[in-house]
């Protein structure tokens, strides 16, 4: 992969532009000019600039198996339908980080994963419903599927992508506004609506962001 990483760029670019869209490109390992390995995820956007970001948290079996060390980059991606958020896979599990990008203004957070099995799947799935409920965000997770039986580590792959919203009364039931058959390769979508987020801050049944105790543990150090 990391050899096609030029080819790959231009592939999505070429097409972000002559479709009108943004894309999100799935991540995968890269080698930079330190010598380094990253797992990086390509934003293409329509008007043709491209952006890279680290995955910034990195799992036992990449760091033994493909040498990859995490990133340093925890900041939002600027694009015309607003700031969002980047979380690779295992950094979903990590609250401070989607925390992090909601201060910086994200309201959508677009999580890329590869898991092997289920159980790996549902860590990454039942994080971002967490996410999406104490930021008050909305979180679109794309994975891969299908067994590559001859590729060491990404011989077998889990995965049903879906879109998920805060739980609350202006969104979809269950908090599930699409999702794709288990381990199935499909097209997803649905319309979100980013005001409906602002209201639900303001106005929800529960108020997550506005609510948060921040006179106990701003100070707090770990």
């Amino acid at each position: 992969m990391a050899t096609h990483a030029g080819a790959i760029d231009r592939l999505f670019s070429e097409l972000a532009q002559r479709h009108r869209v943004n894309i999100i490109g799935g991540a995968f390992p890269r080698g930079l000019s330190d010598g380094s390995v990253r797992n990086l995820a390509g934003i293409y956007h329509r008007d043709g600039r491209i952006e890279h970001r680290s995955k910034l948290h990195v799992t036992p079996s990449e760091r033994e198996i493909w040498a990859v060390s995490g990133g340093d980059d925890a900041n939002v991606i600027a694009t015309d339908c607003g700031p969002i958020g980047i979380a690779i896979c295992y950094d979903a599990e990590f609250p401070e980080l989607v925390r992090h990008l909601t201060d910086q203004g994200a309201l959508l957070l677009f999580v890329p994963f590869c898991t092997d099995e289920r159980q790996g799947y549902l860590r990454v799935r039942y994080s971002c419903q967490a996410r999406c409920i104490e930021n008050q965000i909305y979180a679109v997770l794309a994975g891969t599927v299908g067994h590559l039986p001859r590729v060491l580590n990404m011989d077998i792959q889990y995965a049903q992508s879906c879109i998920l919203t805060p739980c609350d009364l202006m969104f979809a039931r269950d908090g599930i506004a699409a999702e794709a058959a288990p381990d199935s390769e499909v097209v997803v979508f649905a319309d979100l609506d980013l005001a409906a987020l602002l209201d639900a801050r303001e106005r929800g049944t529960v108020r997550n962001l506005a609510d948060r105790r921040l006179d106990l543990y701003k100070l707090w150090q770990p």
